[in-house]
């Protein structure tokens, strides 16, 4: 079917929508879903997250996510199948959040007790500032990036993900090994 005419689009039901979709693959059809159900997305995802922004973020990445999901799966109620997509993708993402910020709050616990320990900068003598430095200097380039980012400049994973363009993996992993290279750096330099 052409759906070159918006108007076409626009009288059709939610359930012939998804057929449609389901054997052509137009994101056209999809994308009038969101037209008529965005605001209830955006609804729900201001009451979980509390923010306008990560609100938006989080409606986009659902309907991206719709246009695989409606592929796979029978939806008989479009409405109370969205909202349930909705619910169990905001709970999954405030999951990931939490985790994201309890590792990150260990990581600078650890740091501070693992690093800054060998080199509390307020009270570091001059020696032990450039003992830190020369170490962050032995580390790869992506371990230092990463390091100086996020204990140094307070950026979150996602920042840093932002600025760098790694992954997030790649950058948890730069911050791990990193952290762990430079305590062993400054324990032979003792």
């Amino acid at each position: 079917m052409n759906y070159s005419s918006n108007e076409t689009i626009r009288h059709m039901s939610d359930n012939e929508l998804i057929a449609d979709y389901k054997r052509s693959h137009d994101k056209l059809l999809v994308g009038e879903l969101y037209k008529r159900y965005a605001h209830l997305v955006f609804g729900m995802c201001i009451n979980y997250f509390k923010d306008k922004d990560t609100a938006k973020d989080m409606v986009i990445q659902i309907f991206e996510k719709l246009f695989e999901e409606l592929k796979k799966r029978e939806v008989e109620n479009f409405k109370a199948w969205l909202t349930f997509v909705v619910r169990n993708y905001c709970i999954s993402e405030i999951r990931k959040m939490q985790t994201q910020q309890s590792r990150q709050t260990e990581y600078q616990l650890d740091l501070k007790t693992e690093i800054t320990d060998e080199v509390e900068p307020e009270n570091a003598t001059e020696n032990q500032i450039v003992q830190l430095e020369t170490a962050l200097n032995e580390l790869n380039p992506f371990q230092k990036k990463c390091i100086e980012l996020f204990y140094y400049k307070k950026m979150s994973y996602v920042q840093i993900v932002e600025i760098t363009g790694y992954s997030i993996n790649e950058v948890k992993s730069y911050i791990q090994n990193g952290k762990r290279n430079l305590k062993l750096i400054l324990t032979e330099t003792k």
